[in-house]
């Protein structure tokens, strides 16, 4: 390439960017393009300079936007894909938010979301009356103060701190206040259309109370019907959290409530059936946060225009009472109401940062009032101001104070249990489980995946082939590395580490316990049919073997049902024949699966009639708030009355009872296998000594 063509390239690739920045995209590959760039750059240059990454998303709407360099228009693409950000980031807020939790901490939740919601009405309505608004649109604006849109929920979900208590009852407190501001909303719109009558209350108030119930009670029934069915296909379970997200969404807008709201108690519905931990759980989140919610983020940025403060002046006072109001408004409430609950500046400081920012909300109230001439354009421009500044000032303030949160521990958990989990369980479990059928073995997977992700452990599929004295076939090597492959994608999918192992063994029971020794296993998850005949006992089968020889815990279980559909996990401890030595590790390990199924936990010691009384089971005190309930009777008898499908029966092995010819993991869980078709056991086996 000579200079003149390399001149005329230069200046071609000039005008092409000139028109690019004059004139905005409008191909579909081109606008991809460049917000695929945006969601790729901002959040890394931002966080370079030790600022929040969605705070680069937010500036680099306004610069691309309209208002900005014009590179794109907010049509509707824009709008519609900045929605699903939006209700996206509901849902996540309702899937990391525990009803237990919830019911835990609903005194100051409630104590919150009155006091953020109330505090901004009186500060609101005072300062634009002043303003000479009228009591309308005073009262209206008001409303936009006391909502707020939990922008920063990303910072605290990457900080790992979603479910400390000031989350908790942030989350709680930003549910009820939204609620409020929106039904304020809707109150003061047929006010001002003359339309506030007794018909209005007659369908609000039942509606509002009958698709809250029908949310809560029924999208967990029939998600857990649907996993039930159809829980071994992956995309099927996600389609359907997405499809319950949008059509709850979609019901709240139907009785006139903002589809924000919806989208909240769908995942609060819909979070006890899936691990938190789990594949599922991962691609939701990683879906969301690096593709939906960078949408909204973008799409907040692009509503900017700075150049409106000097067009119309008149804007700098209303926009600077706005800000003013709003920043107060948030923060008197969160101070005030952190120093009732005892919590230190970086918990009141992160209540702060997650409830000041005003975007989604705020946005939709104003422009409802704005079409109705509630409002003038002065307001609006504020509004617009107010959203820039504290969506700024939300995830910045939020980062700052919410590591200190993380590091300082300030913040108990909400329920101790989950704090319980550290101290009383290996450092990292290694969890060996061998595997034969992708079908079957799903859950086994699962299982090992809750336990290894939550130590920061590591997952160990193996499949043994038998040597039977001859070369293996291609088809059996072939058939390994695919049910192989299988397990290090599910593995993958929940982000945990793993290590697959194939060999080749004598037998199946020494391939597992060669296996298990050279890789430093921890813990044997394997699969159970739920009886065993003469012969097995006799002659031994594969369980019983790595049961009788193995030298660490082995989990033998079967599962009737997914294991995310758990609604309960139940420990059934018998005065007889129970070592008591192992009660810590075995309330370890039953409580985070608990925790991590998002499921109870609940203890029943079963006393034989004849006793006298229960013998006294010495529970540690991390474990204290476990529910313990004490019966008499037959051991089989009474937890056949009591196990339901949906649960989780945990049962300990009687290994000083093998004897040749009986069940090596014990009569026991035989008896409750055959007598109760569905129920799903998990019975734990200690080694001897």
């Amino acid at each position: 390439m000579n200079g003149a063509q390399l001149t005329e390239w230069i200046m071609a690739f000039g005008r092409s960017l000139v028109n690019f920045v004059s004139s905005p995209v409008t191909d579909p590959v081109g606008v991809f393009l460049v917000i695929m760039a945006i969601m790729l750059v901002a959040p890394l240059l931002f966080e370079r300079f030790r600022l929040p990454g969605i705070v680069g998303l937010i500036l680099a709407g306004v610069l691309v936007g309209p208002n900005g360099l014009g590179v794109l228009q907010r049509d509707s693409t824009i709008e519609l894909l900045g929605t699903v950000g939006l209700l996206f980031l509901m849902f996540m807020a309702g899937l990391e938010t525990s009803l237990d939790d919830l019911k835990l901490n609903a005194d100051k939740a409630i104590i919150f979301g009155g006091a953020t919601f109330g505090i901004p009405m009186i500060m609101g309505i005072a300062a634009f009356v002043l303003l000479d608004y009228s009591w309308l649109a005073s009262i209206l604006v008001a409303s936009c103060f006391a909502s707020h849109t939990l922008l920063a929920l990303p910072v605290v979900s990457k900080l790992g701190i979603m479910r400390s208590r000031v989350v908790t009852v942030t989350l709680g407190g930003t549910l009820i206040t939204n609620v409020l501001a929106l039904l304020v909303l809707a109150v003061v719109v047929r006010a001002h259309q003359g339309d506030l009558t007794l018909g209005f209350w007659l369908f609000l108030i039942p509606s509002l109370t009958i698709y809250t119930f029908a949310t809560l009670w029924g999208v967990p029934r029939v998600g857990r019907w649907f996993f039930r069915r159809f829980g071994h296909d992956e995309g099927a379970e996600f389609l359907f959290v997405v499809a319950t997200l949008f059509v709850v969404s979609y019901a709240a807008r139907q009785i006139e409530v903002e589809p924000i709201i919806g989208a909240f108690l769908a995942g609060i519905a819909i979070t006890q059936l899936i691990p938190q931990l789990s594949p599922l759980m991962n691609r939701i989140q990683f879906i969301g946060n690096t593709l939906f919610v960078p949408f909204f983020l973008i799409s907040v940025g692009m509503l900017v225009n700075p150049a409106i403060l000097i067009q119309q002046p008149q804007s700098l006072l209303v926009a600077g009472v706005m800000v003013t109001v709003a920043i107060l408004a948030k923060l008197i409430p969160a101070w005030g109401c952190g120093k009732l609950f005892g919590y230190g500046m970086p918990s009141i400081m992160t209540m702060f940062g997650l409830s000041v920012a005003q975007a989604a909300s705020t946005l939709a109230a104003i422009t409802v009032a704005y079409n109705i001439e509630l409002v003038d354009q002065a307001t609006v421009n504020g509004t617009i101001v107010m959203i820039l500044v504290t969506c700024l000032l939300s995830p910045w303030v939020t980062d700052r104070w919410g590591r200190k949160v993380k590091t300082t521990a300030a913040e108990p958990q909400t329920n101790s249990r989950q704090t319980a989990n550290a101290p009383d369980q290996p450092a990292k479990y290694r969890i060996l489980v061998p595997v034969a059928n992708p079908s079957t073995e799903d859950n086994l997977l699962q299982l090992g995946v809750l336990l290894a992700k939550q130590s920061e452990g590591m997952l160990l599929p193996l499949h043994v082939l038998i040597d039977q004295a001859g070369p293996i076939s291609a088809d059996e090597q072939l058939r390994q590395e695919q049910l192989l492959a299988t397990a290090e994608d599910i593995a993958h999918a929940a982000v945990t580490p793993v290590h697959t192992i194939g060999r080749v063994d004598d037998s199946i029971d020494k391939g597992i316990l060669r296996a298990a020794q050279e890789n430093h296993a921890s813990l044997i998850i394997c699969g159970w049919k739920g009886h065993s005949n003469y012969r097995d006992n006799f002659f031994g089968s594969v369980i019983d073997t790595v049961v009788r020889r193995s030298p660490i815990p082995v989990l033998v279980s079967r599962f009737t049902n997914p294991i995310k559909t758990t609604k309960r996990v139940l420990l059934a401890i018998a005065d007889t024949g129970y070592d008591h030595r192992y009660i810590k590790e075995t309330l370890a390990l039953t409580n985070t699966l608990a925790t991590e199924l998002k499921a109870p936990l609940e203890l029943v010691q079963v006393t034989p009639s004849n006793y006298r009384s229960p013998s006294s089971i010495d529970i540690p005190e991390a474990f204290d708030d476990i529910a313990v309930q004490q019966v008499r009777g037959n051991f089989v008898g009474r937890i056949l009355q009591m196990v339901s499908t949906d649960d989780l029966l945990v049962l300990v092995a009687e290994s000083d009872r093998d004897f040749p010819g009986l069940p090596v993991l014990g009569s026991i869980p035989e008896a409750i296998a055959r007598n109760s078709k569905k129920a799903s056991i998990l019975i734990i086996h200690y080694p001897p000594g």
